[in-house]
C-alpha cells in the first residue's frame, strides 16, 4: 500500500463512536503515520479527563482547548489526526484542518454508535442520554457541519477496520 506523502495529513472527523480512534490506530500501525488523537492531546495538556474539563469549564471551555490543539498541528505532516466528535462545529478548526489534511468523515447509524459507546462514562454529551433517539438527534444537529467539512465520507457500520482504512487510503493517496 502506498504511504502518505509529506504534504497532507489524514484528519478523521465524525460523531463519537464512528471509529475514528480505531481507524487512526490501524493507519498508524500499517502506514507508519504518526497518530494524534485531539482528545488525548487535550487530556495530556490539561492534566484532567475530558468529562472533568466539561464539568469545570463547560463545553465552550473544552471547545477552546480543542481549537488550540488542532491549531498546534497545522504545520505538522505525516499525521493521522483523530478529531473529537465536535471538532468541525467551529469553522476555525475546519480551516486549520483543510490547510494540512484530507478530511475524512466517518459515519455510523445511531444504533451502531450506541452499541459502541454504551459502556463509556467518558462521553459528557451522552451521559444520561444513552439512547439511539438522543444520539440520532445530536447527529442530525451536526450533520451539515460534518458534511461541509468532509472531503470524503466513509460508512463504518458492519465493516472491518482494514476495509475502512483501505477506502480512506484509496481516496487520500490518489494521484
Amino acid at each position: 500500500m502506498k504511504t502518505q506523502d509529506n504534504r497532507r495529513n489524514i484528519a478523521l472527523v465524525g460523531f463519537m463512536g464512528t471509529g475514528k480512534t480505531t481507524v487512526s490506530a490501524w493507519l498508524r500501525d500499517n502506514l507508519g503515520l504518526k497518530e494524534v488523537d485531539t482528545d488525548a492531546l487535550i487530556v495530556e495538556r490539561e492534566g484532567m479527563a475530558i468529562k472533568d474539563i466539561f464539568a469545570l469549564q463547560g463545553e465552550e471551555g473544552f471547545r477552546d482547548r480543542e481549537s488550540a490543539a488542532i491549531a498546534s498541528l497545522a504545520d505538522r505532516r505525516g499525521l493521522v489526526i483523530a478529531c473529537g466528535g465536535g471538532a468541525v462545529l467551529r469553522q476555525e478548526n475546519v480551516r486549520s484542518l483543510k490547510e494540512s489534511s484530507v478530511i475524512v468523515l466517518l459515519t455510523a447509524a445511531p444504533e451502531t454508535v450506541l452499541e459502541r459507546v454504551r459502556h463509556s462514562d467518558e462521553r459528557p454529551l451522552l451521559n444520561g442520554h444513552m439512547d439511539a433517539d438522543y444520539i440520532r438527534g445530536l447527529m442530525e444537529k451536526r450533520r451539515a457541519a460534518y458534511e461541509a467539512a468532509a472531503d470524503v465520507t466513509v460508512v463504518t457500520d458492519g465493516r472491518a477496520v482494514e476495509d475502512i482504512a483501505k477506502e480512506i487510503c484509496a481516496f487520500a493517496f490518489q494521484e
